[in-house]
C-alpha cells in the first residue's frame, strides 16, 4: 500500500491568481532561455534609507531597472507566437511570497515615479499581496520582473521567466567581498545580479547592455 492510499492528504485546488501563475510556469518552460550574471557594488544602494524615508533596497533596484529598461526597450517587452511587442511604459512586476504562494503584483508606470513614490507604491502592492487582496489588475500588465531573494540568504539564482514577458532579473544577498580598487584590495558589499532572457526575443548583446546599465544605475545613482 502506498503512503496516498494510507493517508488522506489536504487538497487546495488552483483557483484565481495562483491559477494563473501555475499556467505560466509551465508556458515558462517552452521558452529557449539564457542567463548573464553581474557583481554589483551596493554600496550606494545599501544607504537609499538615509537619502529617502521609508525607502529599501529593493526599491533601489525597481527604480535602476526601470531607468535601464527605457534605454532599452528591447527588454521591456512582450514574445507572442506572431511577433515581439515592446513598451514605452515600464510596469514592474514584483515577485512576493505569500501564505498562498507566490505571486507577483505589478507597479504600473514605474519608470514616472521617483524613488519616494516607487517605495510608497512597493509597499502598497506588497502590503495588499500578503493579505490576500490583490485583483486581477493588479497582476496583470507587467512588462518586466524582479525576484529578490537577497533577504532570504540565497547567493545566486536562476528566476524563471513570467511569461509572456521576456526577461526577469533575479537578485541574490549582498555580502561584504573583497574588491580591487585603484589597484589596493576593499572590501565591498557586493551582490550577484542574475538576468534571464528569452532567446527569441533577445539576443546575448541586448541582455548584457541592460544587465550593465542596471548595474551602472546602482553604483552610481
Amino acid at each position: 500500500m502506498t503512503v496516498a492510499e494510507q493517508e488522506e492528504g489536504v487538497v487546495t485546488p488552483l483557483k484565481g491568481i495562483r491559477r494563473t501563475a501555475a499556467r505560466r510556469m509551465v508556458a515558462a518552460w517552452e521558452a529557449p532561455v539564457f542567463h548573464l550574471t553581474v557583481e554589483v557594488d551596493m554600496t550606494r544602494a545599501l544607504g537609499v534609507k538615509q537619502r529617502v524615508e521609508n525607502a529599501t533596497v529593493t526599491d533601489a533596484l525597481l527604480q535602476a531597472c526601470a531607468r535601464a529598461l527605457r534605454a532599452h526597450p528591447a527588454v521591456n517587452a512582450h514574445y507572442g507566437d506572431e511577433a515581439v511587442t515592446t513598451f514605452e511604459r515600464v510596469n514592474l512586476g514584483m515577485a512576493v511570497a505569500t501564505d498562498a504562494g507566490l505571486v507577483v503584483p505589478v507597479v504600473q508606470g514605474a519608470d514616472g515615479l521617483d524613488l519616494a513614490g516607487l517605495a510608497a507604491a512597493r509597499r502598497d502592492v506588497t502590503l495588499r499581496a500578503r493579505e490576500g487582496r490583490l485583483g486581477m489588475k493588479d497582476v496583470t500588465g507587467g512588462t518586466f520582473t524582479v525576484s529578490n531573494l537577497g533577504m532570504m540568504g540565497i547567493d545566486r539564482f536562476d528566476a524563471i521567466l513570467n511569461v509572456p514577458q521576456v526577461a526577469i532579473l533575479a537578485v541574490g544577498t549582498t555580502r561584504q567581498r573583497q574588491v580591487w580598487n585603484d589597484g589596493d584590495p576593499a572590501w565591498r558589499p557586493v551582490a550577484e545580479l542574475t538576468l534571464t532572457c528569452d532567446h527569441r526575443a533577445i539576443d546575448g548583446a541586448t541582455g548584457a547592455g541592460f544587465l550593465t546599465a542596471v548595474r551602472e544605475h546602482l553604483e552610481s545613482d
